[in-house]
């Protein structure tokens, strides 16, 4: 069985897999030119498996969704930002240890009780 990766995102489905997830969603903004976006990216896929079935991890391509990027104040990348209820709860700029993902994850599903 193949280990889940990352939610792809854009305009179409950010409402739906975001916004509307009943659970928290950690959204890595990024582009394939971005070096250190091309580091963060092994982690969010890892960060994918860890917690399927508990929490999303999705991605969104700012070059290709710039609107998204706009809408949210991405001016770095990455940036990675965590929705609870659809709300933004945690903004990470920059590259950032799986640990800290990973406990940005789990006081958030501590939050939503899960």
């Amino acid at each position: 069985m193949s280990q889940p990766k990352p939610l792809t995102i854009n305009t179409d489905n950010f409402e739906s897999q975001v916004v509307g997830a009943d659970v928290p969603v950690l959204v890595d903004f990024w582009a394939e030119w971005c070096p250190p976006c091309k580091l963060l990216g092994p982690v969010v896929d890892a960060l994918a498996g860890e917690y399927a079935g508990r929490a999303a991890v999705a991605k969104v391509d700012v070059d290709a969704n710039g609107a998204l990027a706009e809408r949210y104040g991405i001016s770095a990348i990455p940036t990675t930002l965590l929705f609870v209820n659809g709300e933004v709860v945690e903004k990470f700029v920059g590259l950032v240890s799986k640990q800290t993902l990973a406990e940005a994850l789990d006081r958030s599903l501590d939050a939503v009780g899960t």
